[in-house]
């Protein structure tokens, strides 16, 4: 079927509006290309460095300089769930490096933090700027220029976004993402969901909450509902930047490793020394991220990648907004209802037909661009496949032609939805987005009086004083980046989901974030800009009137034009957010970062071409610019 003519249009306006960021960008990965291995760069000093610690035989193919060297950058640590396997990978990933010649060394690690652990906490004020972190430390990994290509060892919230980041400014290398697997299915999401609930209403204990916890989260791999870790896998998967259908397989299993270790050598074979040489930077442009926008909202996924594909994409010099992502949800049909959306996990998903089924969906349907560049080559069309061993080999066969369950997944022609369920607010409360895929339609308009809170900790304390069994609009402010970090408030869903339950009109309002595990309850999430960068949330007193209009796209104070634009800020002391817990370190982020649409990045675009450095990097790019065909070819020299 021929492509969709939203998507063409979406497309062509990115392209337009990149124009000289993209290619300012794309003359910088091509001047860091060099002929021949890329330690050979490198004074023999330096090289000796590099390599001293090597078994003989991996040293001698690096003195040889003709050998590629892959990098490993990993988010190992034993605390995250979804990264304790991959203490096993390095291994598995070097062995199968020297069986096709290469060799593979160990290049750095990067913090990864869970938000699960610190939600709610302190340390929850350092998750977003960890992107950031991550993204600085994969270049620091990535700085010795000793390496031909990389492979990453990601998968959770911050973490894929922030290497991704880092990847993309060492883009003239080649680079596979490995994913670890989610862990195997605990207890049912209904069943977690209810007794959270029951918590929050004092009915159950703690010793009962931990328990149903501790069944859900049982073992290793990722958490299995479709938050934004599972979302970030999804996008690699449709972004060519995973081997095929390998997101959803499970950790410590033979297939497991046997996708681990065809990462690393499809690694070796896309280097400038192997068979076909595929840059990161190549792989991820403007129909790449479009394709990445199409797949987040065809399965309803986390709203966090509204700041991550945005900071993702800038990397790469490539400009969007939430525009951008309000218009194609209109034209993508929703195929999949993984919980939050609904009651499976992914492991349900990938059961059944999974991400090659989708891709497979979209691409017929349309929705997705085809004509794209991935880790295999040419075509999306390599990535409809699911992986099975053969021996000790995998093979990639066509996913099914029918979803093995229509309550999780369904085909383009009998969608759950005829679109993706992410929407745009926009009024004189500023610009927001709001998942609406999980709100039932007769909850997705609410207009009551706000109530005003400062914290998440202050609405707890209202909601546990019996101060909320009415209708209203909360609004929660000083959450944006520059104030905290902006971290998520999933402490306010159970309450919220008891007040709507019991019949009241709810809805919330933040410059904070909700993220993909947000479900049920109206959120107005990532309201741009923030307070602190004097937003008009700011504005918001006790009683006024908030409309929240998910089908009309309005967030709207219902306040008199004249008496508005008198109102100013109220001062509060944000200090208790700033000191203790690490976040003294963090005052550059804050005083650094980008608004919510913008990405939240501490980074800016690259400078376009034949402008000073100096200039302001405006995103006001004339729209009539065109691009050519030639800057999208790959070639070498």
């Amino acid at each position: 079927m021929s492509l969709h003519p939203v998507i063409h249009t979406v497309t062509q306006r990115i392209i337009a509006r990149s124009k000289p960021y993209r290619s300012a960008y794309l003359a910088r990965i091509e001047a860091a290309r060099t002929q021949g291995v890329h330690r050979g760069a490198l004074a023999c000093t330096n090289l000796a460095h590099g390599f001293a610690a090597f078994p003989a035989n991996d040293k001698l193919r690096l003195k040889e300089q003709k050998a590629p060297s892959v990098a490993i950058v990993s988010a190992y640590n034993d605390m995250l769930s979804a990264h304790q396997p991959f203490e096993r990978f390095p291994h598995i990933i070097k062995e199968a490096v020297r069986s096709v010649g290469g060799v593979a060394q160990f290049a750095g690690g990067t913090p990864a933090m869970c938000d699960g652990v610190t939600q709610g906490q302190p340390g929850m004020e350092l998750s977003l700027f960890s992107r950031d972190t991550i993204a600085m430390a994969t270049a620091i990994a990535l700085s010795h220029n000793m390496f031909d290509a990389a492979v990453y060892l990601g998968v959770c919230d911050k973490i894929v976004p922030g290497l991704l980041i880092g990847a993309l400014h060492f883009g003239h290398l080649p680079a596979v993402f490995i994913p670890a697997g989610p862990m195997t299915t605990g207890i049912s999401n209904s069943e977690k969901a209810k007794v959270r609930q029951l918590y929050a209403q004092g009915k159950l204990g703690r010793d009962a909450l931990l328990e149903s916890e501790s069944q859900s989260y049982h073992g290793a791999g990722t958490c299995t509902f479709y938050g934004t870790a599972n979302s970030n896998q999804m996008l690699m998967e449709v972004m060519g930047l995973h081997m095929p259908a390998t997101a959803f397989v499970t950790p410590d299993t033979e297939l497991r490793d046997a996708l681990t270790a065809a990462a690393a050598r499809r690694a070796v074979e896309i280097s400038q020394q192997g068979k076909t040489y595929i840059p990161v930077g190549r792989i991820v442009d403007e129909k790449a991220i479009v394709n990445a926008i199409v797949a987040l909202l065809a399965t309803g996924g986390s709203t966090n990648h509204t700041l991550h594909l945005v900071a993702m994409a800038r990397a790469a010099g490539i400009v969007i907004d939430w525009n951008d992502f309000h218009e194609l949800s209109g034209a993508v049909p929703l195929l999949s209802r993984i919980y939050p959306n609904g009651e499976a996990d992914v492991n349900h998903f990938h059961a059944a037909g999974g991400t090659g089924f989708v891709i497979r969906e979209l691409l017929d349907a349309g929705r997705l661009h085809e004509d794209v560049t991935t880790v295999m080559g040419q075509g999306l069309r390599a990535h409809c496949a699911e992986p099975f061993l053969d021996g000790q080999q995998v093979v990639w066969k066509a996913p099914p032609v029918e979803s093995g369950d229509a309550k999780v997944l369904r085909t383009a022609k009998d969608p759950f939805s005829v679109d993706g369920g992410l929407r745009l607010l926009q009024g004189n409360l500023g610009r927001a987005v709001i998942k609406v895929s999980a709100v039932k339609p007769e909850h997705r308009v609410v207009e009551a009086p706000a109530i005003v809170f400062n914290s998440q900790e202050d609405f707890m304390d209202a909601y546990k004083a019996g101060k909320l069994d009415r209708d209203f609009v909360a609004v929660v402010r000083f959450q944006g980046p520059r104030a905290n970090g902006m971290p998520e408030l999933h402490a306010m869903t159970p309450a919220l989901s008891n007040l709507q339950d019991a019949g009241r009109r709810v809805a919330l309002v933040t410059d904070g974030r909700m993220s993909g595990a947000s479900g049920k309850v109206p959120a107005a999430i990532h309201v741009s800009p923030e307070v602190l960068a004097d937003g008009p949330l700011g504005r918001v007193r006790d009683g006024d009137m908030i409309r929240v209009d998910a089908e009309a796209g309005t967030l709207q104070a219902l306040v008199a034009d004249a008496e508005w634009n008198v109102r100013g800020t109220p001062s509060v002391d944000l200090t208790s957010s700033h000191v203790g817990m690490g976040r003294e370190l963090f005052a550059m982020f804050r005083g650094s970062v980008s608004t919510a649409e913008e990405g939240a990045a501490t980074f800016g675009l690259p400078p376009p071409l034949n402008m000073p450095q100096e200039q302001d990097n405006s995103l006001a790019v004339p729209e009539q610019q065109s691009f050519s065909d030639e800057d999208s070819l790959i070639t070498r020299k």
